[in-house]
């Protein structure tokens, strides 16, 4: 029978919180990952890794056939923080997989941007592909109005503003992301293309943002339906003004109540 799991995470802050297990099943692990953290690495030498992490935690959940000893069922990038799955066992990997591939998995993330976004909301329906400058270093990426842009696929994220404000005295919004793809920094290109960067991204700011201690883009809520379990997990928001010094909310456009995922449904229909 499937299992239907929703819990919310109360004790995020803005410190460099350690992984925090908020759910674990006989298919199913879902942490809380820290911002400035890989999944994993072919190199030897660097050790600031969920792989290590989990496995120093829980050592009992290593299977050591596994390239990286665990099955992780989606990515998040370095610098971003929240929620993340990883397969227990063969079968469930392939049903989360499958869950993938059908659509039946929903993500959404948390930015402060740069600027204040006018717009209540934004489908931004633009391929990214591989800027051919980067490919041997940080595999940036790019839209396909772009002369560098290679391979472009088709790419859309929905964006709905929750407050306007100001971090460290520069307009900032705070808004909620909805990919329908997942391509490779696709929430961090987007933003960047309709003009409103995420506040802390080094990358896409072209390396100009070099004030905060972290990219201001956070995992926040992931829905998995899928064939042995049904998993909603949602952390709580790490960019409450009420606990983030350098921001001041000023304007509340929406709430981040359950209405506001049911708009964005709609949005995505």
């Amino acid at each position: 029978m499937k299992k239907f799991i929703k819990i919310l995470i109360k004790d995020c802050d803005e410190k460099h919180w350690p992984v925090k297990v908020v759910h674990r099943s006989e298919n199913f692990l879902v942490v809380n990952k820290p911002y400035d953290m890989y999944i994993n690495s072919n190199n030897p030498d660097r050790r600031n890794t969920l792989q290590l992490e989990l496995k120093k935690m829980l050592p009992d959940l290593v299977n050591p056939k596994l390239c990286h000893e665990f099955h992780f069922v989606h990515r998040l990038d370095y610098p971003t923080s929240g929620v993340i799955c990883i397969a227990l066992n063969k079968k469930a990997a392939r049903a989360a997989s499958v869950a993938f591939e059908n659509h039946t998995v929903q993500k959404f993330y948390l930015a402060l941007v740069h600027g204040h976004v006018h717009e209540p909301y934004i489908v931004i329906d633009k391929a990214i592909g591989d800027d051919i400058r980067e490919k041997n270093s940080n595999h940036k990426m790019c839209t396909s109005d772009s002369i560098f842009c290679e391979k472009p696929r088709r790419s859309t994220t929905v964006l709905v503003v929750l407050e306007h404000g100001f971090w460290k005295s520069k307009p900032a919004t705070k808004i909620l992301l909805a990919p329908s793809t997942g391509r490779r920094h696709q929430l961090r290109v987007h933003c960047h293309h309709i003009g409103h960067t995420v506040i802390g991204d080094y990358t896409y700011s072209e390396g100009k943002d070099i004030e905060p201690h972290r990219t201001y883009l956070h995992s926040l809520r992931l829905i998995l339906n899928c064939d042995i379990e049904n998993i909603d997990v949602r952390t709580a928001d790490p960019f409450d003004a009420s606990i983030l010094s350098d921001y001041k909310a000023t304007n509340i456009v929406k709430l981040l109540d359950e209405n506001i995922f049911h708009d964005i449904y709609k949005l995505m229909e």
